[in-house]
């Protein structure tokens, strides 16, 4: 696991309770895995708010390495969407957070999560506000 002090913020006790492991930060790229397992809705299934919690995760750590670039090194998350795919009931999912804009005031990623076959499980997407310390 990345350690997000270097630079980041601290990780928060969502992202520990579910299990999220950050295995790459840049303002480029953003990767992580969460388990599946405890992060279940009442059938069984990766709860779709697992991986919004994971997008939004990846999204504002990609917002705020790209916000230190330009002098506003707080990533705040004004929107995200997702698309739940496909249904997950064990293993581990990825997540990619790539950047569709960056700008001075807000940057935008999209993330896709997939489970352990390479199958897409999640196209999700988020917007965060840029803002000073």
């Amino acid at each position: 696991m990345v350690d997000l002090v270097d630079g980041f913020a601290e990780p928060g006790d969502l992202v520990r309770l579910m299990g999220i492991s950050i295995a790459e930060v840049s303002a480029d790229r953003v990767t992580g895995t969460m388990r599946v397992e405890g992060n279940t809705q009442p059938y069984g299934l990766l709860h779709g708010g697992a991986s919004c919690v994971l997008a939004e995760t990846l999204g504002s750590l990609g917002a705020q390495a790209h916000g230190a670039t330009v002098g506003r090194p707080t990533a705040v998350g004004v929107d995200i969407n997702a698309t739940h795919h496909k249904g997950v009931r064990e293993g581990m999912v990825t997540g990619v957070a790539i950047p569709v804009f960056r700008g001075v005031s807000i940057a935008t990623y999209e993330i896709i999560i997939t489970d352990e076959s390479g199958d897409r499980v999640c196209t999700a997407r988020i917007t965060c506000q840029l803002r000073r310390p």
